[in-house]
């Protein structure tokens, strides 16, 4: 939600259809307009990836009586949501809110809202001086003002050239590590 702007709900009704890898953008169902297209960032692109990658794992099946494992059945399918709940009837992610504040107190963070990870999206575009129309679009808001509803439509990639801005500048501030240059290397290969 950081690094998308995305509402909650958006992202755990992600479906892996939703996720274009080829034109690297997210079809988001859309609380507003019903849906709207995001880029698909080369940090987030990664994540997702690598989600894919143990989504199309099937499960070991553990025998107790015998001690070993064997193959799982037939009938097991990959997941179709991108994130994904094995507890949950709905097979998707419904309420992360408790691992959300376990994975704060365990790195030392103060209380965050899970919407506050949206809202902090918004407010730290500002610092690579993105245009509010821009990070408005790419959270989904509703324009404002008579130009934003009637002559600014925007492409993908126009949104992509700021969403990875903000994102590079998260990541830089966070003290992640990501090479920009490695993960065209990496697409390349996926």
């Amino acid at each position: 939600l950081l690094l998308t702007g995305a509402r909650r709900n958006e992202m755990a009704s992600l479906r892996w259809e939703d996720v274009d890898l080829n034109w690297k953008t997210l079809s988001i169902r859309d609380k507003v307009e019903g849906n709207r297209t995001i880029p698909l960032t080369p940090y987030v692109e990664v994540l997702l990836l690598e989600l894919q990658r143990l989504n199309q794992q099937p499960p070991k099946v553990h025998n107790l009586l015998h001690g070993k494992s064997t193959a799982p059945s037939e009938t097991w399918q990959p997941s179709p949501w991108v994130f994904s709940s094995a507890s949950a009837a709905s097979g998707r992610i419904q309420e992360p809110r408790i691992a959300h504040n376990k994975a704060l107190v365990s790195v030392g963070l103060p209380a965050l809202s899970i919407h506050g990870l949206r809202r902090s999206f918004g407010t730290l575009a500002e610092w690579v001086e993105c245009p509010a129309g821009i990070s408005a679009q790419i959270m989904g808001h509703k324009p404002s003002a008579i130009v934003e509803k009637h002559y600014r439509k925007r492409p993908v990639d126009l949104l992509r050239k700021w969403h990875t801005k903000i994102e590079g500048w998260i990541l830089q501030e966070a003290g992640v590590e990501f090479p920009y240059e490695a993960s065209r290397q990496l697409k390349i290969i996926a």
